[in-house]
């Protein structure tokens, strides 16, 4: 099945698909595979209105290697946000209320009391971090972890933005999250870690780097700065344990 966020023109493949699958677990599918939380999504197929969570895809007449249309709700300026983190900018995010000292408002957040208005930026900043470790943008991932976004932060099924890193193999994402405290343990709704999803879906290298994190907290060292272990990144980075590698 392919899925077309419309906002975006970016095709994702999911290729689990079942004709009793519900809209439900399509959508759970794709807050990993297209990066998009769960609770921002609409589902359209041939433009039949939204699709309801809990009807089947057959019961729209979705039919094998047709494309569903993902969007993502205009309400709250979620649309702008999303499309900054996907095309990584971080000077449009910066003015999109990511950060407590940005004068964005929404004819809702104009509503906020002190503690609204900080729980409503910290939402923001999440997603835009979870979009923009899914594509890679490290410079805009920098950027939100430095002005105070959460790599601890979940989706509505349960996923942090080391699962979608993970997941799409982004290895300088990697290294910035766990930098930052994000946990190789942390588990989703369906039970996997960053860890089993890196095996899952986007081969060794992410699952080595995270293994390497974790001894390396484990050891004590430094962090990247730690020569040791700076270069053992260095070597994941660029194919430690490649099979041409192994037969040497």
């Amino acid at each position: 099945m392919r899925v077309l966020l419309e906002d975006s023109e970016e095709m994702f493949r999911v290729t689990n698909c079942r004709s009793d699958m519900t809209v439900r677990e399509l959508k759970e599918e794709l807050d990993l595979m297209a990066g998009i939380p769960f609770n921002l999504q609409r589902l359209q197929f041939l433009d039949q209105g939204i699709s309801m969570d809990d009807a089947p895809l057959k019961f729209y007449g979705v039919v094998p290697g047709g494309i569903i249309s993902l969007c993502v709700w205009h309400y709250d300026g979620w649309m702008d946000l999303v499309l900054a983190a996907v095309e990584g900018d971080s000077s449009k995010l910066s003015f999109l209320g990511v950060t407590e000292d940005s004068f964005y408002q929404t004819a809702n957040s104009q509503r906020f009391n002190n503690q609204q208005w900080k729980t409503w930026v910290s939402q923001r900043a999440f997603v835009a971090l979870y979009i923009a470790s899914h594509r890679g943008h490290v410079e805009v991932v920098q950027y939100l972890l430095e002005h105070g976004a959460s790599c601890r932060g979940r989706t509505p099924v349960g996923r942090t933005p080391l699962h979608v890193a993970a997941a799409m193999g982004q290895l300088d994402c990697i290294s910035l999250l766990l930098n930052h405290g994000a946990s190789i343990n942390a588990r989703d709704a369906k039970g996997e870690t960053p860890m089993s999803v890196a095996r899952r879906l986007s081969g060794s290298q992410s699952e080595r780097r995270m293994f390497l994190f974790y001894w390396m907290m484990k050891l004590g060292t430094k962090g990247l700065t730690d020569p040791t272990m700076n270069k053992g990144f260095q070597r994941v980075k660029t194919g430690f344990g490649s099979k041409k590698e192994s037969k040497k």
